[in-house]
């Protein structure tokens, strides 16, 4: 719809079936089966559907109400102002898999907006059987076009006069027969079905029984007087299976002949076979002899999965993806649960930046150079993940004679593989990628799993979507944690130093945790805290902790008045956020230290003889909440050889483990290792679960041993 027209939901006079008759016209002059009337609605750009004929409302009730936006013919038709024709199967699972997902059978269908040259009122779909030509005949296309034009002229002529246009009833199908129970047209046709060795029964379009013989009755063990007036599926308990429901759907919509068959519990087979009619169908129940025998004769090795496997994995697939996180999670994820429902062996995700192809990751390729050499491809070239990725229409080549034909120069690329599956991933309305299925062998790729492939890439696309925002934020918190913390250490005399920092596992991967050793008059100074929170406002608050307790040291401040300056600037800066702090004073020619303590859990003393100590050091509150408390320090003998460790509550506290029990086993990792170098005894201390796992909070660790 271009910009500047008119859009409004006529009103016309109420119960004057306009919408109905001009329907059936349209129906029956392009010897159609099947067709809707949208209307569009007043305060939404929105097409909702106001009269149905031909086949039940059920078969389209997902698009019972379409937004403009949506990838759906009659919102195509509405959004272009133009006819838009899929002329079968194949192309609906190209052009709308969506709509092919949900309708997976053989039929063409024509949309057309109902619009006048300044307002659009709605639209029209109507449907044909499978056996329609593959083109729109020009008597079809006019006749379609002038009917909407003629009903766009009396929903204008409507409007003008301020009459409503309102939702019309459905036009009816085939009504059930009155009269006694089994009786079809005469007594004398009643009589014939009844003599007949095999079960008849007769369905209207929403598929209730309105005849059946008493073979039928005989064959599926349910009597006639049951089955009048009720869905074949419904009454039959074991017939109530998805699988055979959808027989009936492909039955109507195609008009083909269809059949199935059904296990009637314990062990009888019967084939049930479908002859539809614009008025509903009939059925031929009898027994499937041949089955039964192919049943004791046990099944075979390249039996075809069935249609239910395929959705039971695209349900697995769905749920699976909504908890991967990183782009590598949903690489594997897509290679574990559709690799093996579409029989691919590889799987590559490619995505754009800065105007060309990325490899985002693969799975499956023996040699990931293969792969790597299409790494960068400019998205002008003629290749197609390249084009995939631009026109956001799949493409599936069956074999490489196939995908070489169409795009020459891949034949100086092979890549080990016979078939290929090229799936545009498009999300929020643009492409975020494009998934590559590679197979070993030339797959033919039948419209049906087309048509899940290519709904499959919209589960992958959101996913897709979600990691590469992970990974951009995790990198993003990865380098502001680096930025804030010390890139490493100063080698100061009298005192050897090491540390490490874990980020939580839970939310952006970034904290309040902080550390840093920095020069000071008479020796150095050490600090660790932890800003409670993990994200970026206690990153940001805990760099500019670290700078004032640098800059408080740096003056002279003794180790008192650096906590209670650095108190005093976190409740100036208006913070909500609480910090707890240990700072120290070392004085490596005196073999002494001095600390003061706001509100951090106790720093463990190894002695020279092995010994270790939790030091229980005066304090204060936590930093940021009295503006007036004062911080008292203690001095602590440092003779050469001692190892001091200060880490943040993270290392010590964990779900169902007491504070004391693991402190108690921090100080005998301590113990143990404490005349290891001080990377490795780094390593020790953090290797006590908090390494690997989860970790609701994160983790700072700072080793210092006197050295004298």
């Amino acid at each position: 719809m271009s910009d500047g027209q008119a859009t409004g939901r006529p009103r016309g006079p109420a119960g004057r079936p306009l919408l109905s008759l001009a329907l059936a016209t349209m129906i029956e002059g392009a010897h159609a089966h099947s067709g809707a009337v949208y209307l569009l609605a007043e305060d939404e750009p929105v097409l909702e559907m106001a009269v149905m004929a031909g086949l039940p409302r059920a078969f389209a009730a997902p698009w019972e109400r379409v937004g403009l936006s949506a990838p759906i013919p009659v919102a195509d038709a509405v959004r272009e102002r133009r006819l838009v024709w899929v002329g079968g199967e194949e192309e609906m699972a190209r052009l709308y898999p969506r709509v092919s997902v949900v309708l997976p059978y053989p039929f063409a269908l024509a949309a057309l907006p109902v619009a006048t040259e300044s307002t659009v009122y709605g639209a029209v779909f109507v449907t044909w059987p499978g056996a329609h030509p593959q083109e729109l005949s020009d008597r079809e296309r006019e006749q379609l076009t002038a009917a909407c034009d003629r009903l766009a002229v009396r929903l204008e002529r409507a409007a003008a006069e301020s009459l409503p246009v309102l939702p019309e009833p459905d036009l009816p199908g085939a009504q059930l027969v009155g009269g006694m129970a089994g009786t079809l047209g005469s007594v004398e046709a009643v009589r014939m079905a009844a003599r007949l060795p095999y079960g008849i029964c007769s369905l209207d379009l929403h598929g209730r029984i309105g005849f059946a013989n008493p073979a039928t009755a005989e064959l599926i063990g349910v009597p006639v007087n049951r089955l009048l007036g009720t869905q074949l599926w419904a009454a039959v308990p074991w017939l109530n299976d998805p699988v055979y429901e959808d027989r009936y759907r492909a039955a109507l919509l195609s008009q083909h002949v269809t059949s199935f068959v059904a296990l009637r519990p314990p062990g009888d087979w019967l084939s049930f076979r479908l002859y539809p009619s614009r008025t509903g169908l009939s059925v031929r129940i009898s027994r499937a002899r041949a089955v039964a025998e192919l049943g004791r004769a046990g099944p075979r090795e390249d039996d075809a999965p069935s249609r239910l496997i395929t959705i039971s994995q695209v349900l697995s697939l769905a749920g699976a993806l909504t908890e991967a996180a990183s782009v590598r999670d949903v690489v594997q994820l897509v290679a574990d649960e559709v690799g093996p429902a579409a029989g691919s062996q590889a799987v590559v995700l490619l995505g754009s930046r800065a105007g060309r192809l990325h490899v985002l990751g693969q799975h499956g390729y023996p040699d990931p150079r293969v792969v790597e050499r299409f790494d960068g491809t400019p998205l002008s070239e003629p290749t197609p993940g390249v084009h995939a990725l631009n026109s956001g229409v799949p493409a599936f080549f069956e074999s490489r004679d196939h995908l070489e034909r169409l795009y020459p120069l891949r034949n100086r690329t092979p890549d080990g593989f016979a078939a290929w599956a090229y799936l545009p991933l498009i999300a929020s309305g643009r492409p975020v990628g494009t998934c590559v299925l590679a197979y070993s062998e030339a797959h033919p790729f039948p419209t049906e799993e087309r048509a899940v492939l290519s709904s499959l890439s919209g589960l992958i696309a959101l996913a897709l979507e979600r990691a590469l925002l992970y990974d951009a934020k995790h990198q993003l918190a990865h380098g502001l944690q680096e930025a804030l913390l010390p890139h490493s250490l100063p080698r100061l005399p009298g005192v050897a130093a090491a540390a490490r920092y874990l980020p939580a596992t839970r939310g952006m991967d970034i904290g309040g945790d902080f550390y840093d050793l920095v020069p000071a008059p008479g020796g150095a100074a050490a600090v660790i805290g932890d800003v409670q929170g993990h994200n970026v406002t206690a990153a940001g608050l805990m760099g500019q902790i670290r700078t004032a307790v640098r800059a408080y040291t740096t003056v002279g401040q003794p180790p008192h008045e650096v906590m209670r300056s650095t108190n005093r600037l976190l409740i100036e800066l208006g913070s909500d956020l609480f910090a707890s702090c240990l700072y120290l004073r070392l004085d490596p020619a005196r073999g002494r230290a001095v600390m003061a303590r706001a509100g951090h859990p106790p720093p463990l003393l190894r002695r020279p003889d092995g010994q270790v100590r939790v030091l229980d050091l005066a304090g204060g509150p936590l930093l940021g909440i009295d503006g007036t408390a004062s911080y008292p320090t203690t001095e602590v003998d440092l003779a050469a050889g001692s190892v001091l460790v200060l880490y943040t509550d993270g290392l010590i506290e964990s779900p169902g483990v007491d504070i004391e029990d693991a402190l108690t086993d921090l100080g005998g990792r301590l113990a143990r290792a404490g005349d290891l170098p001080l990377d490795g005894l780094a390593e020790v201390l953090m290797g006590g679960g908090a390494a690997g796992g989860e970790r609701p909070d994160d983790v700072a660790l700072l080793v210092l041993r006197a050295t004298g």
